[in-house]
């Protein structure tokens, strides 16, 4: 149903263009938001920032990026032709195999024609007199909308490096979040990587085959677990498709939305040789599969939690040579209280002649040079640098934009204390705004996050329509009990100790953010139990209005 407000023209003289839906962002979430719309008979328009779609993956395509979801799990759900017709090449997809799948999604359902590239958004603000939003791009556009989505995602926003003297420096530099399309020639380069965490972790092996000496500059190591990647055969693909049921069970299941099944096993229940046994399988199964499938209680018991976290600074130890260097790469605070990487040779890198770690947890960095690096105590000279430095994470998307709610109040200031939403989808304040995989929702596989997420949205948006409304919007009461809700999920698992480390998904990464709880660490399963059950009570704890008293109900398709 097309936005019947009709096109008026704004202070820049262009025509503000009108629809039921804008949505921000061409990634995963985006996609299956737009696809939701097109379901519902509303107009609707997607704003990317990119050249092309893929969102996380348009953007982070440096050398060894890929997920560390299994790609039968990384995909979209919501049509079982899509499913079937289409083939991953391998376990753990690189970007630029996301990216043709994406792309394979988009061009299967004739989306491009509903996509806006090269359009960043500037501000979108709530007309408060009209119960529109009005979008304002960077180059002047604008655009007005009833139902206003944002799927910037959760790593949208990088963390710039902090380091002064940067711009003297006489080589090159480039930042893992803002890779160039062109290929970084490292061939007989000295190169320096800023960083330790996932993206660090990834890179790191690749560049190491060419550059002529590589030197990762740690702050605080990390439990890497092997990806244990490898090429999907026809037959293993065709037994994927064969089970795609099981598997979207399991995900719709599993606490992290991976396709495992829980392990039926506690840490107490079983002898010491046995835990060795099963920490091996889980060791040589790869990817999270050492976290979630080999005992269920890593998260909440200590005494399990130490003994996986043991288990793997063994693994280092037997792998990297240099007694020194192993040491320096064994955490010594709870294995998955920062976010575990999964990597292909990370350790075995260590190894090589041309392969330096610098520890700088007790000896920081101070200043780029002209030449390099410069830490407290040393001097470094480099041909390339590298910042692997993270994001800010999760409400970073939502935060750098002049976005701003009922009343004028910006969401940066609503959430100064931290993120408050209902159900991580809607905040009070800020009628007919939805969020996909946004701040409080889970911390888990992200495509069937976004997969759920969407399908609220959609029976909230369709109930607000036949129900003759035109707003609708979280109560602060709901808001207030969620947070508590965030809080007491996290205290009661170890995840908690992520403060002590700057963990990214506390916020506690970036210098003078608030560090707070950002996910919902009840599990992915549990968070659909409760979405759905929302849903089926009439969507409690949000309220239904009619802006215009004369608003009549209107019947839309089925989601």
């Amino acid at each position: 149903m097309l936005d019947k407000e009709s096109n008026r023209s704004t202070a820049h003289g262009s025509e503000e263009q009108a629809y039921d839906m804008i949505i921000i962002g061409a990634g995963f979430g985006g996609i299956r938001m737009l696809h939701e719309a097109r379901q519902l008979g509303l107009s609707a328009k997607v704003l990317e920032a990119g050249s092309d779609v893929g969102g996380t993956w348009y953007w982070n395509r440096y050398p060894g990026a890929r997920t560390d979801s299994e790609a039968w799990a990384y995909c979209f759900f919501f049509d079982k032709q899509l499913m079937e017709d289409y083939d991953w090449p391998e376990r753990m997809p690189s970007w630029d195999q996301v990216l043709d799948y994406i792309g394979h999604v988009v061009d299967r359902f004739d989306m491009r024609k509903d996509i806006q590239f090269d359009t960043r958004v500037k501000s979108a603000i709530y007309d408060e007199v009209a119960n529109k939003w009005r979008i304002t791009t960077m180059a002047g556009e604008t655009f007005a909308c009833t139902h206003f989505v944002s799927a910037a995602g959760l790593l949208h926003i990088a963390y710039e490096p902090p380091f002064k003297g940067l711009d003297t420096f006489q080589g090159e530099w480039h930042m893992t979040s803002r890779w160039p399309k062109e290929d970084v020639d490292f061939r007989g380069k000295r190169v320096a990587i800023v960083g330790s965490g996932s993206t660090a972790v990834q890179i790191l092996p690749i560049v190491a085959q060419s550059a002529a000496h590589v030197s990762m500059f740690q702050r605080t190591p990390n439990y890497v677990t092997p990806g244990r990647n490898h090429p999907i055969g026809k037959e293993q693909m065709r037994a994927i498709k064969d089970n795609y049921p099981a598997i979207v069970d399991q995900c719709q299941k599993q606490v992290f939305g991976f396709p495992m099944d829980p392990a039926n096993r506690l840490f107490s229940n079983v002898s010491a040789e046995e835990a060795q046994r099963v920490f091996e399988r889980g060791w040589e199964a790869g990817g999270f599969r050492f976290l979630f499938e080999t005992f269920d209680d890593l998260l909440v018991n200590q005494e399990a939690n130490d003994a996986a976290a043991e288990f793997i600074r063994g693994k280092i130890r037997a792998i990297v040579e240099d007694p020194e260097t192993a040491e320096l790469l064994c955490p010594d605070y709870s294995f998955a209280v920062k976010r575990p990487p999964t990597g292909n040779f990370f350790y075995e890198t260590f190894n090589r002649d041309n392969v330096s770690l610098i520890d700088v947890k007790n000896d920081p960095i101070t200043e780029i040079t002209p030449t390099g690096i410069k830490t407290e105590n040393r001097e470094f000279e480099f041909d390339i640098i590298i910042f692997a430095l993270g994001f800010d994470a999760v409400t970073g998307a939502l935060t750098h934009m002049d976005l701003r709610g009922r009343d004028g109040v910006t969401i940066k200031d609503k959430w100064d204390e931290g993120p408050q939403t209902n159900l991580g989808i809607c905040v009070d304040g800020f009628p007919n705004m939805y969020i996909i995989s946004g701040p409080q929702a889970p911390f888990a596989n992200i495509p069937i996050i976004i997969e759920n997420s969407v399908d609220w949205i959609g029976s909230a948006i369709k109930s607000t329509l036949d129900g003759g409304y035109d707003m609708f919007e979280a109560e602060p009461a709901a808001v207030a009990k969620w947070g508590e809700h965030m809080q007491n999920m996290l205290d009661a698992t170890l995840l908690k100790a992520g403060y002590d480390v700057n963990a990214w998904y506390l916020g506690a990464n970036i210098p003078g953010k608030k560090p707070a709880v950002l996910f919902y660490f009840g599990g992915a399963g549990a968070y659909f139990d409760e979405i759905h059950a929302n849903r089926d009570n009439g969507f409690e704890g949000f309220a239904f209005k009619r802006h215009n008293a004369g608003a009549q109900p209107r019947t839309v398709a089925a989601g």
